[in-house]
């Protein structure tokens, strides 16, 4: 496929990006954008933390987007997938639980969890999210593939990419974090 017809499906995909609250609702986009941008402005003046989780291509989403965090918004922000502490608790607990038990043990209620998998049925994702929401957690999920997927509906906030294609619901979702993040410049 011609690079020029890839970026007009991109930009398809971006136009049907689709926001909902935890029971379904339709969200505003730019409203769900101000909202995390409010939580942050929070996160930093209650030194807390955002926390971002994801596996292999979202993981390495995750550690992009912390450092534009860090950068540009000044906010301690980290990541759950170092290798030694990843390890250990998927050696304890199982890799389905490694996200889910780091969550319950270090995260605290003025934390943020932003979740990202792709199709959005990562196990060990999906559970890291359910242990963010017992803990009260703001939590922002970015996922695509199936509209049914169970990340979708487990986030204060949830971005759902009307794709099957990894590439392009990755570059969507680094595209809408980027978006957030840009707006911490301009702060």
């Amino acid at each position: 496929m011609p690079l020029v017809q890839a970026a007009g499906q991109f930009a398809e995909l971006m136009a049907g990006c689709r926001f909902n609250a935890a029971d379904g609702a339709a969200l505003d986009g730019e409203g769900v954008v101000a909202d995390v941008l409010s939580e942050f402005a929070r996160v930093k003046q209650q030194q807390a933390k955002v926390i971002i989780l994801g596996n292999g291509g979202s993981a390495a989403i995750a550690s992009h987007v912390i450092t534009d965090l860090r950068n540009v918004g000044g906010l301690c922000a980290l990541t759950l997938h170092e290798a030694a502490p990843l390890t250990c608790f998927t050696n304890d607990f199982g890799y389905e639980q490694a996200f889910a038990k780091q969550v319950s043990a270090f995260a605290y209620p003025d934390d943020v969890l932003i979740a990202i998998s792709s199709s959005g049925q990562s196990a060990n994702i999906v559970n890291a999210v359910a242990a963010a929401n017992a803990k009260g957690l703001a939590v922002l999920t970015l996922s695509g593939f199936k509209p049914d997927n169970p990340l979708r509906r487990l986030g204060r906030w949830n971005v759902w990419l009307d794709s099957n294609h990894y590439g392009m619901v990755e570059l969507a979702h680094l595209f809408v974090l980027h978006h957030i993040t840009d707006q911490l410049i301009k702060k």
